[in-house]
């Protein structure tokens, strides 16, 4: 019976380093592999000319260098980019590149579908399929920073698309690892933002391992509103986050990011912003607005503008930078709540 053939991209640099020198092969070796895999763009390990020939074909017996190619590809009007990838199962995900001024941004996926099911987010809908393999994760980096559709770079990378990331812990955590590593694909630790609805324990012992950003899903300011939208707060409740960022390690001059989407006649009255101004105080975090991305089957509704702007402007005196987020992609579905892994009307494997 034949062995199946190991992906190399599932391993971060000390697992590879512990790897070949199980083959007999000196740590040094692992380094030209990392580097030729993410800087170099190999895809195949004939093509690894650092590799003596014997080398070369022994790797190729028994590992493959896995990459993504998207079924599907959607362009929005206003230049975002939405790439449907088909997995090796037949399952799909999502990764959304967003276009800014002069570079872009990468929101990439880490389950199929997702178990904390938010009310509003039509991922929450499809449920848990399965978790991403690191792989999996990284190869939707590796696809679009070689297929940006203009000469911008790819500066940011947000664990923000289909799935909790915490909840797939093990994975998320080799793929930043890989992202961050400089003979990787070299991303700036605050350039890579974990969000999470508020996992805690795997949020302490993320933090732990590596430095990056932190995007937190809150949503709500008060047990009795989260409990509604967030299912997952039952588990882990406001204050239990709230603690949790005080905990965890924050380098200088950087804050938390809490997103907050809004939901007419739920959690976007004046009551909410000045309880949620009270709730954040002493805690460096900056704030960001996101109005409802309608879509098919949702039950909310996004605020008037003119109530968004009250709830802005009730932070901004309470002392928090607070940015309202401008959607884009939504004419794609790939706007923030809209990834549900499908074919323009196909189904989701």
């Amino acid at each position: 019976m034949l062995r199946q053939r190991i992906d190399v991209k599932n391993y971060p640099l000390e697992e590879l380093e512990i790897w070949m020198t199980k083959l007999g092969e000196p740590r040094y070796r692992a380094r030209q592999l990392f580097q030729a895999i993410y800087a170099q763009g190999k895809t195949d390990f004939f093509s690894i000319s650092t590799f003596p020939k014997t080398l070369r074909q022994r790797l190729s017996e028994m590992a493959v260098i896995s990459n993504l190619t998207p079924k599907e590809t959607i362009t929005s009007q206003d230049g975002t980019v939405k790439f449907l990838f088909s997995l090796s199962d037949g399952k799909c995900i999502e990764s959304v590149l967003i276009p800014h001024d002069g570079y872009f941004t990468l929101c990439i996926s880490t389950q199929v579908g997702c178990a904390q099911g938010c009310r509003f987010c039509l991922t929450g809908k499809m449920g848990f399929k399965r978790h991403l393999t690191t792989a999996e994760i990284v190869n939707q980096v590796v696809y679009a920073k070689r297929h940006l559709p203009r000469s911008w770079p790819l500066r940011n990378i947000v664990l923000m698309g289909m799935g909790e990331p915490l909840h797939n812990y093990e994975n998320t955590l080799k793929a930043i690892k890989i992202l961050l590593h400089p003979l990787g694909l070299g991303f700036s630790h605050r350039r890579v933002t974990i969000s999470t609805v508020g996992l805690v324990p795997q949020m302490l012992k993320m933090a732990q391992a590596v430095n990056v950003s932190w995007a937190i899903s809150l949503h709500a300011p008060d047990d009795e509103t989260r409990n509604l939208i967030v299912p997952a707060n039952r588990r882990y409740p406001l204050k239990e986050i709230l603690n949790a960022l005080k905990m965890m390690p924050l380098p200088p001059r950087k804050r938390f990011t809490i997103e907050y989407v809004l939901l007419k006649d739920i959690n976007s009255r004046l009551e909410h912003a000045q309880k949620l101004a009270q709730v954040l105080r002493g805690i460096p975090v900056k704030i960001n607005l996101i109005p409802l991305n309608p879509h098919p089957g949702s039950n909310f509704l996004p605020p008037a503008s003119e109530e968004i702007l009250v709830f802005q402007q009730t932070l901004q005196k309470a002392g928090y930078t607070v940015t309202i987020r401008q959607s884009k992609g939504a004419d794609i579905g790939a706007a923030c709540g809209q990834l549900d892994g499908r074919p323009e009307g196909g189904e989701n494997g």
